[in-house]
Parts: C-alpha cells; structure tokens; sequence
C-alpha cells in the first residue's frame, strides 16, 4: 500500500504499467485487488501484459485452463479500472496536445521468450500524433524493432529486467549481472531523438528481495 500511496501523492495526469502483474497465474492477484484499484489518475491507468502474465511458466492440464488464467488477468485489468493495450493504440489529449500511447503485448528479441506483440497493428493510425509513447515490456523490443522500422516512436516505456534484483548503484556507476544479456536494463538510453526508460521494477521474482538495485516509481514530467 505503501507504494500506491507514493503513486498518488504525485498526482499523476496519467499512469502507466507495463507488464508482470503477476508471476505465473491471475489468482496471485486476490489479495491485492483493493490496494492496486486505488490507482487513478485525471487522465485514466494504462496497462500491458509481460511475459509472465501469460502463463507460460506453470503447469497447466489443459490448454483450455490456461487460456481461461489469461482472460482472467485481462478481466482483473478492467475491474482494477485499467485500460489494457493489447496491440493498439489511444489518442491522449490535454489543451492543445495531442500523444499516441501505444500498448503492445510482451514481444521479446531473446529467443527464449515468445513474440505475443504485434506493434504494426499497434500502431497503424498514429503517424498524424506529434508524440507518441510506446508501452513494450522487454526492453530488447527497442533496438530490434522500434529503433529499426519506427523512427517517430519518441519515447518507449520498458520493465522486464528488475535489475536483476542484484547489482551496485551509485553515483557514477551502475552494474548488474543482467547488463549481459541486456543491453538497456535501468533507466534513461537514448539514440537520436528516441528514448526508452526501463523501470527497475516493483516487485521481485524468485528471490523476494532486492540488493543494491531497489524498487522503483518512475515520475516522468512531459514539457
């Protein structure tokens, strides 16, 4: 509750998630139902889905129960009061300014997680937005697509990583273990006039507990 507090002290316009909701299945969710409903924002709570949100990491003994686990967490978004993307886009409007938020389901360069995400589908219909924002979880997704086929995607919100929940952050200096297999796995990359800020996490898996990188609340200010 603590975290959600700290969310809406902010007064946030709008509020992004993107993605691991849970671990392996939508039931883990009972428990926290009435604190993440508090979420709000003037300007609505957008969400998509990470790769654990699938199921693909449990046990299931049919196809038809996990396919049932899925649209439950989709259901779980929409009683949250979330707006779940899945491969689409929304106009955000505030005075005069116009952003495309873009939503894709996990899509991951790594051979070891499957592409659900479908960003052509996505983003079919944005290119007259002067700022558009792209919600992808697996932060490789932006040098081995965004970066490559869509040049106006100014801004691309990640997760995936948690840092590895292991690692040194200091002034100056900044390692974990996931910076092998990722090469943008905390904070601010830029290359050109794109971005992708990827979010340290806030919760864990596996380990429940952080060292060195700690759970973090991304407040992002748009001039």
């Amino acid at each position: 509750m603590h975290g959600v507090n700290m969310i809406m002290n902010e007064k946030p316009d709008l509020i992004l998630f993107t993605g691991d909701l849970v671990n392996n299945t939508s039931e883990e969710m009972n428990d926290y139902m009435d604190v993440f409903s508090k979420l709000n924002a003037p300007m609505g709570v957008y969400s998509t889905l990470g790769n654990h949100d699938y199921g693909d990491y449990t046990h299931w003994n049919s196809r038809e129960e996990k396919v049932a686990n899925l649209e439950k967490l989709k259901h779980i978004h929409s009683e949250l009061g979330w707006r779940l993307l899945m491969n689409e886009h929304v106009a955000l409007e505030k005075g005069e300014d116009k952003i495309a938020l873009i939503g894709v389901e996990n899509w991951s360069a790594k051979a070891s997680f499957k592409k659900y995400g479908d960003l052509k589908k996505a983003y079919d219909g944005s290119a007259p937005y002067p700022f558009k924002i792209l919600m992808s979880h697996d932060p490789s997704h932006w040098d081995a697509e965004v970066r490559r086929s869509y040049g106006d995607i100014d801004l691309m919100l990640s997760g995936h990583t948690h840092g590895m929940q292991f690692g040194i952050e200091i002034p100056g200096f900044k390692w974990s273990p996931v910076q092998y297999v990722y090469k943008q796995w905390a904070g601010l990359y830029q290359e050109g006039a794109q971005k992708l800020y990827v979010n340290r996490g806030y919760g864990f898996i596996g380990y429940p507990g952080r060292v060195g990188i700690l759970p973090e609340i991304t407040v992002f200010e748009l001039a």
